[in-house]
């Protein structure tokens, strides 16, 4: 049976209309069972990224896969394959978005090797190669956007370190660790030093610890000093920082008529949990106060707030960024397309969380309406979902859900 496209039309808003609502059901501390792998797995990598996806890659044997979680529908899809299988590797997600995959156990011992996923296309590229081979190593993202990677084992525990410079994909070796170790751990401190404990030494396991700290070469006294900041931090707000050497001490260049003032703070927000980072537009500052463009598009939880002027980091601030409340969504727009496919859009709380569920039935329980996936925040509190399959069906239902 068909209908006519502006029957179809009609029909669809009238559904959503009816049913556009958030469903927030009581919840509990518990466990629960959600979708499973594509392939069993150990001795592998967990990301998330800044899509709210979880990329899994590699494992034990050699293997070179890699799937994505989408925690709007509980499933999991195949991406593409690493360009070398590994495992006891580590995966850390840079500033610009993308996954470096660094290092670990190979068919033929330790690797070298390093490689980039790229969210957007789903495609792994090799970049610069370690100095080192290694496996059971860290890797920590600077504060600089440098990623540090020390120690490990290659027929031995490493004292090795050596940076990544993702401007350039090259590695450059640093100073040694005061312990050769591996399977030990690495934090970043709000100083912007590492520290690194632990693991496993020539000797058996390792109480000891040490601090790398980059050496930016900069005295205390330039050094921006941040004494307030907004917490807990709702998203749609402005964040705003107070206190002192928020100028600068110099320009970037000068002597002609090209002067290149760059006194002026660049605030840095960085989550705790993936290191996912924006940096912040301003919208007023002065020596000792910030205040950015309101905030959005950015995950709630635990961040690292840091100014940096002339380059030079100040000591580090943690927020909690507030999880939002959404309320009742109201519907701004929903039209069916020419490519067969039906969007809708609602308005709600600025960083509200939202997945959409379908059913041909609106009398079925909640437990067997389909889950289509999350929704899109395209602009502060503006929401938009497009079903693709639309088409395939003479009526769909649809209920928007906070997880």
């Amino acid at each position: 049976m068909k209908t006519h496209p502006g029957s179809y039309l009609a029909l669809v808003l009238v559904a959503l209309a009816l049913n556009l609502s958030v469903l927030q059901p009581t919840k509990a501390a518990t466990w629960a069972f959600t979708g499973s792998m594509i392939y069993g797995r150990d001795s592998h990598t967990a990301t998330l990224l800044p899509n709210g996806q979880v990329l899994v890659a590699g494992a034990r044997g050699g293997d070179n896969s890699a799937e994505l979680y989408d925690p709007a529908t509980g499933t999991w899809t195949a991406t593409s394959s690493m360009t070398a299988g590994r495992s006891s590797h580590t995966a850390t997600l840079l500033a610009n978005g993308r996954v470096l995959v660094v290092g670990g156990e190979g068919s033929s011992g330790s690797l070298s090797s390093a490689e980039l996923y790229d969210p957007a296309s789903g495609t792994w590229t090799a970049t610069g190669s370690l100095t080192t081979a290694r496996q059971s190593h860290t890797a920590t993202l600077l504060p600089n956007g440098q990623v540090l990677v020390a120690g490990g084992w290659n027929g031995g525990p490493l004292s090795s370190a050596e940076l990544y410079n993702p401007a350039s994909g090259t590695w450059t070796a640093t100073n040694l660790l005061t312990t050769a170790r591996y399977v030990h751990t690495a934090t970043l401190l709000p100083n912007g030093q590492v520290l690194v404990a632990g693991g496993y030494g020539s000797s058996g396991y390792l109480s000891s610890a040490g601090l790398y700290d980059v050496g930016l070469g900069f005295t205390n006294s330039w050094q921006p000093q941040i004494a307030t900041v907004t917490s807990p931090f709702s998203l749609g707000s402005s964040m705003m920082l107070t206190g002192s050497q928020f100028l600068g001490i110099s320009e970037g260049s000068g002597g002609n008529s090209q002067n290149s003032p760059a006194d002026y703070p660049v605030v840095q927000l960085r989550r705790l949990d993936n290191e996912q980072t924006v940096f912040l537009s301003t919208m007023n500052w002065s020596t000792n106060s910030f205040t950015s463009l309101p905030v959005w598009n950015f995950p709630p939880g635990y961040a690292l707030v840091t100014m940096f002027v002339n380059g030079i980091q100040s000591t580090s601030s943690v927020i909690n960024i507030s999880v939002p409340v959404p309320t009742a969504p109201t519907l701004t727009g929903a039209q069916a397309r020419t490519s067969g496919s039906f969007q809708f859009a609602f308005t709600n709380s600025v960083g509200a969380l939202f997945g959409v569920l379908a059913s041909t039935n609106l009398a079925l329980p909640l437990t067997n309406w389909t889950a289509l996936g999350g929704v899109m925040e395209i602009s502060p509190g503006q929401f938009q979902f497009t079903d693709p399959q639309a088409m395939n069906n003479l009526q769909r239902f649809y209920r928007t859900y906070s997880p």
